[in-house]
């Protein structure tokens, strides 16, 4: 293939060129399956240590992803080769994801390897197709493609090792992964990269992380219908279900009314987007992503344990899942518009001082509370922005 054939593999300049296409619409599917299972798998083993694999594989999930992101920004997948790839990274991410359960078990190594072959592969794929825009972009995918080789070492060591030790192995292989991009992919002899030189389509970047926050919300909503469709009506089962739909709601629009188009906006018109795109979704998505999650274990626990009190555990998730998500806000939203919003400060310290109310609170009542929580900072923010003149800051 010559290099003006594989030129072909990128995206056109301008706003047409950045338009987010169906295949990666159909690509997010998988990763319905990815949420619904780290779900299930943290409500069903919730300890502290099942909590940490849960977590650690939730930062797995993501890496994927955000990454695929990142190489769709510039690869158009219209062209045969890059829709070619995406489709093997869909049946590898219905592997890993099918592998979540059991991936402290005897699915490790499946779960490894295909989040190994996930990286490196499409990694080594878009250095590849890199090689026409200049030695720069090549090079860059060059030392990501490194970076995961590296950290895989790990992946596919820790498939071989028993529990602890394989969760020693793979938390270091995140660390790995996790900070290539705060070190710029430093790798000897091939220097480090500039974000100057990251030259993205904000408007794709938002895009795409606003349909991943849409289908994680979208699986909140499945957990309350389907838990709910399968117990005998009450009263309070129409409360739990209200609450669950509403938190989930409130959740929508802090990100959806508030954060999202802000961002667009500002990294359209960023001179350095990559920077930006770094911070305020590569890594600030992550406790959205966790908050959301942990939400929807909370409503299956409103569901099954409506009236218990004095359970710390549940409190945690019922009062995390809130916290998490207006911690991830404050985090992007601070990034994209240079102020901390006072509303989200608020909430997360009123959630924090709730606490320490939770043990003599039963857990639907805490489910109430943490929903009012988030209700109550959205109308805040809402009061704020209009009344606040016109400007790129939230407040």
């Amino acid at each position: 293939m010559t290099q003006a054939q594989n030129g072909n593999w990128l995206r056109a300049k301008g706003h047409a060129g950045s338009k987010v296409t169906f295949l990666e619409l159909f690509f997010d599917l998988v990763f319905v399956f990815s949420v619904s299972q780290l779900s299930h798998a943290l409500f069903a083993h919730y300890t502290p240590l099942g909590a940490i694999e849960a977590a650690l594989m939730m930062f797995a999930v993501w890496w994927v992803w955000i990454f695929t992101a990142w190489a769709t920004n510039w690869l158009d997948p219209e062209r045969m080769p890059v829709r070619s790839m995406l489709i093997v990274l869909m049946l590898l991410g219905l592997v890993l994801s099918a592998a979540i359960p059991e991936a402290f078990g005897e699915k490790g190594l499946l779960f490894a390897t295909a989040h190994v072959l996930m990286q490196v592969g499409r990694s080594a794929f878009t250095s590849y197709a890199m090689r026409p825009v200049g030695r720069s972009s090549y090079i860059n995918f060059v030392r990501i493609t490194i970076y995961f080789a590296f950290s895989g070492l790990f992946w596919i060591a820790g498939g071989f090792l028993e529990q602890e030790a394989r969760l020693i192995c793979w938390a270091v292989a995140l660390a790995v992964e996790y900070c290539g991009p705060a070190l710029a992919f430093a790798v000897p002899g091939l220097g480090r990269s500039r974000t100057e030189e990251w030259d993205v389509s904000g408007a794709h970047m938002a895009e795409r992380c606003a349909l991943f926050i849409i289908i994680c919300l979208g699986e909140a909503i499945l957990v309350s219908g389907r838990t709910f469709s399968e117990m005998e009506f009450s009263l309070l089962t129409g409360v739990v279900f209200a609450i669950g739909f509403i938190g989930t709601v409130a959740m929508w629009w802090l990100y959806f009314r508030f954060g999202h188009q802000r961002a667009a906006h500002r990294i359209e018109h960023e001179d350095t987007p990559g920077s930006l795109a770094r911070l305020a979704f590569t890594y600030a998505h992550l406790p959205v992503l966790a908050g959301i999650i942990v939400h929807a274990v909370a409503v299956e626990f409103m569901f099954e344990h409506p009236h218990e009190t004095g359970n710390l555990a549940i409190a945690a998730s019922v009062l995390g899942g809130s916290g998490l998500f207006l911690i991830g806000n404050l985090w992007f939203k601070g990034a994209t518009s240079g102020r901390l919003p006072l509303s989200h400060l608020a909430g997360i310290v009123f959630l924090l001082l709730s606490a320490f109310v939770a043990p003599f609170l039963q857990v639907y009542v805490m489910g109430i509370l943490a929903t009012l929580v988030l209700i109550v900072v959205a109308a805040w923010e809402y009061k704020s922005l209009t009344r606040a003149p016109a400007g790129p800051t939230l407040h």
